[in-house]
């Protein structure tokens, strides 16, 4: 029970001498509060981004690749380099109708990204997306229908003049609220059917997002001029754990399609849709440590601040240590009151840095289209290196205050 009662006299002391210094004490939690919303904010924005882009990918589907031309600058290897040429329709159904893999697999085609859509009296602008693709494309881009339906395989094949569209550009052609489905647009200079409307994407991460539009792969073959673009092939297992096993059976038969020696380098790319993802996180992860270094430099400064701060309270208040001593008040007791204010800024420093932090981190996330998140990791994190600023920085004060001679401190002026 004394033990207890003396804590507290000591606690009302450590916040009655804060109070007596005000300005000082204000100075000094505001430096260490701009070094933990430093920290906790950058490390909140940066968790927030890493669960968005997650979010992203895995909804197109982890365990998805593609195979697409190849970038000149990402060829590599020893073999013999071959032609970079483009996927054709040709290469690309050849290969579809070939992988005897238990897996679903897409072709599209990049159509044109100025085509302007017109319904009535309402248009677009001319920046809209169109893509040629099959009857299994929306599968493995993870795309789902809100409204109507994707295509057959019987349209595919025909080329009929139908159209689904993003849900933005509904909402954009049917400003009155009406339905959508089986209304005529015009996407370019033809005439298409809605057949259906997809789910609300977003654009994260880029993109074309909501404002796309997708046509039958022969039909864009027909009405855009896609003989110069690129194929590309979307694969997706039907067993997650078999990813590896089908990227290189189909590596093993895009190679062949494409008549390639054991002696060529591959003139293509496969790209796992997970892959891009972890290059962003990793790339990411170093903004993590410039974070994480800017704010523990702040808050090696913010505790060298307040270990002056303190020193400064020690030789202020000499004559009062002196007069708590010759009432019997003994060198710990004396060194725990010091340490408890220094601990208790600190503290206070923490708290406004954390919330700071929060807001800061999160209104970064709204830039980027990221969810609201509470680090709570951080925030422990936060909690626990302020605490250790204050014992560090409060320690030698109060093992000097702990020392002082009574005598001496009682004639100190």
């Amino acid at each position: 029970m004394l033990i207890s009662n003396l804590l507290i006299d000591n606690l009302k002391i450590s916040i009655n001498s804060i109070r007596s210094n005000m300005l000082r004490t204000i100075l000094t939690v505001l430096i260490i509060a701009i070094g933990i919303m430093a920290l906790v904010g950058i490390l909140t924005a940066v968790d927030s981004i890493k669960s968005t882009i997650s979010g992203e990918f895995q909804s197109m589907g982890s365990n998805t690749f593609t195979i697409r031309r190849q970038d000149n600058q990402q060829r590599g290897g020893n073999r013999r380099k071959v032609e970079n040429k483009k996927i054709n329709y040709e290469e690309a159904i050849r290969f579809k109708d070939e992988f005897n893999f238990p897996a679903i697999v897409s072709v599209s085609v990049y159509g044109t990204g100025m085509a302007t859509l017109k319904h009535a009296d309402e248009k677009t602008d001319p920046n809209i997306s169109v893509y040629g693709i099959d009857e299994n494309y929306l599968l493995t881009s993870g795309r789902e229908v809100d409204l109507g339906r994707s295509f057959t395989s019987s349209e595919i094949v025909s080329g009929e003049n139908i159209v689904v569209i993003g849900s933005e550009l509904k909402d954009l052609l049917f400003i009155s609220g009406e339905s959508a489905l089986d209304k005529f647009i015009s996407v370019g200079n033809s005439r298409y059917r809605v057949v259906g409307v997809l789910k609300e994407k977003g654009t994260s991460f880029g993109g074309d997002g909501d404002k796309i539009c997708f046509v039958p792969l022969n039909n864009a073959r027909q009405n855009f001029s896609v003989s110069e673009n690129s194929y590309t092939i979307s694969i997706m297992p039907n067993d997650a754990g078999l990813l590896e096993i089908a990227v290189g059976e189909a590596e093993g038969l895009f190679r062949n399609i494409r008549r390639l020696t054991v002696y060529d380098d591959s003139n293509f790319a496969v790209r796992k849709s997970d892959s891009l993802a972890n290059m962003l996180i990793e790339n990411i992860s170093v903004v993590t440590i410039g974070a994480t270094l800017i704010g523990l430099i702040t808050l090696l400064g913010a505790s060298i601040g307040l270990m002056n701060i303190m020193l400064v309270s020690v030789s202020e208040r000499t004559r009062e240590i002196g007069i708590r001593k010759a009432l019997g008040a003994k060198g710990e007791t004396i060194k725990q009151q010091f340490l408890f204010e220094s601990v208790f800024i600190g503290q206070l420093g923490g708290v406004l840095g954390i919330i700071l932090g929060i807001i800061a981190g999160n209104m970064i996330t709204l830039f980027t289209g990221g969810q609201f998140l509470i680090p709570w990791l951080w925030i422990l994190l936060g909690v626990f290196l302020c605490f250790i600023v204050g014992i560090a920085s409060g320690y030698l004060p109060a093992v000097k205050a702990s020392k002082l001679d009574p005598i001496v401190a009682l004639h100190y002026e």
